[in-house]
């Protein structure tokens, strides 16, 4: 028996040995996957975007199809990539969620390039020049010229935007935290809110004579910004996607759908 016992304690040492001296297997992370998310999305044939109801970027037609400057602009890029386009309609302020789960291959509605998105996404370079201002009611406008005179408002935004980004970096902390910018201009419209902080392309597209909102305009403007296209932190995608952005600045169809949309480029 004691024999046994000194056998079987030998070769566990044995064992013990071997096992330290093994190399270590490394140990796969998001930060050091070497897989290729743009051949992913083609291999798959379907490049799927998410998306929100914003006019002018991406919003339903008559037939209840999506249109918009970012929905043709898609289609381009998915002509260009060979792949289908697929729109989804998230929760904004759940677009990092979507991404990572790859629920969504990319987040593609007018996105502002902030600190925030930057840092967490892949971002293509800037396509669209963008500001956020101030909607009211036209008549009140020029009662609010500067930012210490909104101080007393009630504004609506959308959770999670830039709109609540700019309100929160100048101070004001009166607002309610609505699920889209049309949420947000209805709740003004309605008389909920005394204003709302949205982006100017869609204050352009929505507010003043011969849109729904007739009676409101934008005021002033809080912030100037840049849209881009946001992919899964680290996907060549982004690299991917700029390349045909160029090849669409070239041939001249970005201008022409930016003209159609009553857009401004980014350089």
């Amino acid at each position: 028996m004691k024999k046994f016992l000194v056998t079987l304690l030998a070769a566990l040492l044995v064992f013990s040995l071997c096992a330290c001296n093994a190399p270590e297997r490394p140990t796969e992370t998001a930060e050091t996957t070497t897989e290729s998310d743009l051949a992913y999305i083609t291999e798959k044939g379907t490049l799927v975007i998410g998306i929100t109801d914003y006019e002018p970027m991406n919003f339903k037609d008559e037939s209840g199809e999506w249109t918009g400057f970012d929905t043709e602009f898609a289609y381009l890029v998915g002509e260009k990539l060979g792949v289908d386009v697929e729109f989804i309609e998230i929760d904004w302020d759940n677009k990092q969620n979507e991404l990572n789960s790859k629920s969504v291959d990319c987040i593609w509605n007018g996105m502002t390039l902030t600190d925030e998105v930057m840092s967490s996404m892949e971002t293509t370079k800037p396509y669209v020049i963008n500001a956020q201002v101030v909607v009211m009611n036209a008549d009140k406008v020029s009662e609010y010229a500067d930012v210490d005179s909104l101080k007393d408002l009630k504004f609506s935004v959308e959770a999670g935007s830039a709109g609540e980004e700019a309100l929160t970096e100048n101070g004001i902390e009166n607002f309610t935290a609505v699920n889209t910018q049309a949420d947000a201009l209805m709740e003004v419209a309605s008389g909920s809110a005394d204003a709302c902080v949205i982006d100017i392309t869609m204050a352009n597209a929505m507010t003043g004579e011969g849109t729904s909102y007739e009676k409101l305009t934008a005021g002033l403007p809080l912030t100037e910004e840049e849209y881009g296209i946001g992919f899964r932190k680290g996907s060549d995608a982004a690299k991917g996607v700029d390349e045909i952005i160029d090849e669409l600045k070239a041939d001249g169809s970005l201008e022409e759908l930016a003209e159609k949309y009553e857009l401004t480029l980014a350089d």
